[in-house]
C-alpha cells in the first residue's frame, strides 16, 4: 500500500524540521533520484510501490550514478543538487527522506535495500545495524 503524497511529505517536513512543504518536497525528490541510481531490480520496484506515485516515478527514472556512492559521497551529491545546501544540511535532508522511506517500506524491504548499498547506509536510513 503506497503512502499518500501529503503523508509522506508531512513526515519528511517534521523529521527535517523544514519550514515549508516545498523544502521537504525538494529534499524528497533529490534524495530519491539519487537513491534510485543505487538500487535495482525487484527491490527498487517494491520500494517504489510503497511510495507516493510522484516519488515512485523519480525513484524508477533516476539520475545515473557511474558507481555506487559511499554514504559520505551520497550526502555530498545531495548537497550539490540542492541550492544553498551544505554537507550538514544535506545529511539532515538524506536522513529525513530515507527514514520516512524506510518506514513506508517496512523492515524486511529496508533490510533488502541495505544489502544493495555500500556499508554505512543503515545510518542514513535511521536503521543502525548491529555489527
Amino acid at each position: 500500500m503506497a503512502m499518500r503524497w501529503e503523508a509522506f511529505l508531512d513526515q519528511v517536513k517534521e523529521r527535517g524540521e523544514y519550514e515549508t512543504t516545498e523544502e521537504a518536497e525538494r529534499a524528497a525528490r533529490t534524495v530519491l533520484a539519487l537513491l534510485g541510481a543505487h538500487v535495482v531490480g525487484q527491490v527498487r520496484a517494491e520500494l517504489a510501490a510503497h511510495l507516493p506515485e510522484e516519488l515512485a516515478l523519480i525513484l524508477l527514472n533516476p539520475l545515473q550514478a557511474h558507481e555506487p556512492l559511499s554514504p559520505e559521497r551520497f550526502v555530498r551529491a545531495t548537497a550539490a543538487w540542492i541550492e544553498g545546501a551544505t554537507e550538514q544540511t544535506a545529511a539532515w535532508d538524506v536522513g529525513a527522506v530515507l527514514s520516512v522511506a524506510a518506514d513506508a517500506a517496512g523492515e524486511e524491504l529496508t533490510r533488502q535495500l541495505l544489502l544493495q548499498l555500500p556499508a554505512g547506509y543503515d545510518l542514513l536510513f535511521g536503521r543502525p545495524q548491529r555489527a
